[in-house]
């Protein structure tokens, strides 16, 4: 007999939507708070590889996701000057029958896991959060921000980088840790002939060009950012066009070249949060950025929090205790987080590199491995295609 059968969960991002569907799929009582009092989604895009649709697929949503966002197979890559360095066709790790990768607009993708977790029985309560947790042998008991209270049998942790639940439970030297890159994003218009994800390697600056739908696509640039500047809204434009200024073509300088103040242009730090295992103590456990936020250079970290939120209901759902559910999910989810966050580490190291020379060394490497490549299937990939 399972011994979790109410669940709270704290956060309403993608990793806290995602576990309210999950854990009703399972047939679990959810709860779920937010601290904002209305949903006031910050970001362009969001990138679902393989392993995120298939995770998808096991909810339900992977057919509404595909409608809302634009499917490709192919990544181009170039040097600053719009010369070719490879094209390759990407694994299909969900199905054959399915694309590499969905993209899809940040806002698209709250409204659909929204939807499904309340049309599947989550209640959902905006403008509180936690105030008290009293953990005990047969139930935490919660006290919110408003002065309701309730008993859980498990109390999830889905509240972001700069979690509360995180300084709860571990304190505060897990706070998160700037990387000295930041990533600049910004919704454009898509040029039709742009079917594919291109990405473009700078000295000291990655640009890409990401398609969103049948109109529109983001650019994205990852830029050293010594020192963790911080940037007035006024100045974001004129920012990113020195940043991408050194490159040449056509496809990047086109989109340079129109952006001005009235461009809704989206500038973060990228941070990391590092926590070693277990995520849990006694009936509260951590998914997602709470967890383990990573650089998004192999633009996994929305990925992770949606496996995550399903390893996690799986657990909770099958006869055992609760210490046993959070073990399991640990051994199932630890190692590939933690091969996540390195990998991408390393990768956004090598692509912002600012020594001309390396740079140029860089892009020769790039340019003899995507050589002829019909289908590459990259390191991560190879990896993150084993079932979760």
């Amino acid at each position: 007999m399972r011994q979790i059968s109410k669940v709270l969960i704290v956060g309403g991002g993608i990793g806290g939507l995602t576990a309210a569907v999950a854990f009703r799929r399972q047939g679990l009582e959810v709860d779920l708070v937010e601290l904002k009092p209305e949903h006031a989604v910050h970001g362009v895009g969001i990138i679902q590889p393989g392993n995120a649709l298939r995770a998808l697929d096991s909810l339900g949503l992977l057919q509404t996701c595909l409608d809302a966002g634009f499917q490709v197979d192919d990544y181009v890559y170039y040097d600053e000057n719009e010369q070719p360095l490879g094209r390759i066709k990407m694994k299909r790790i969900a199905d054959q029958n399915l694309p590499a990768v969905n993209f899809l607009p940040r806002p698209a993708l709250h409204h659909i896991l929204d939807s499904a977790a309340r049309e599947a029985g989550a209640r959902i309560r905006m403008g509180l959060t936690v105030r008290t947790v009293a953990d005990g042998d047969a139930r935490a008991a919660v006290t919110f921000t408003d002065g309701s209270q309730g008993d859980y049998d498990l109390v999830v942790g889905a509240d972001g980088i700069r979690s509360e639940m995180r300084g709860r439970l571990f304190g505060e030297q897990y706070k998160p840790r700037y990387t000295g890159h930041g990533v600049w994003r910004v919704t454009v218009p898509r040029p039709e002939p742009l079917t594919y994800q291109s990405i473009h390697y700078g000295v000291g600056v990655k640009a890409g060009l990401v398609p969103l739908s049948h109109d529109s696509m983001y650019l994205l640039a990852v830029t050293n950012e010594p020192g963790n500047p911080w940037f007035e809204h006024a100045q974001l434009a004129d920012a990113l066009k020195q940043r991408l200024a050194q490159f040449r073509g056509t496809m990047i300088p086109a989109v340079r070249d129109n952006l001005s103040e009235s461009s809704n242009i989206i500038y973060v730090p990228i941070e990391e949060v590092i926590l070693p295992a277990p995520w849990y103590r006694g009936r509260i456990v951590l998914l997602g950025d709470a967890a383990h936020a990573s650089a998004p250079h192999i633009a996994q970290g929305a990925s992770m929090a949606i496996e995550d939120a399903c390893v996690l209901a799986e657990e909770s759902a099958r006869p055992q205790s609760v210490q046993q559910a959070l073990e399991r999910y640990m051994q199932r989810r630890y190692e590939r987080c933690e091969f996540v966050q390195t990998f991408s580490r390393k990768l956004g190291e090598e692509g912002q590199l600012s020594d001309p020379g390396q740079c140029r060394e860089r892009n020769e490497r790039y340019r003899q491995l995507y050589s002829g490549q019909a289908v590459l299937a990259r390191p991560h990939e190879n990896i993150l295609s084993a079932p979760i």
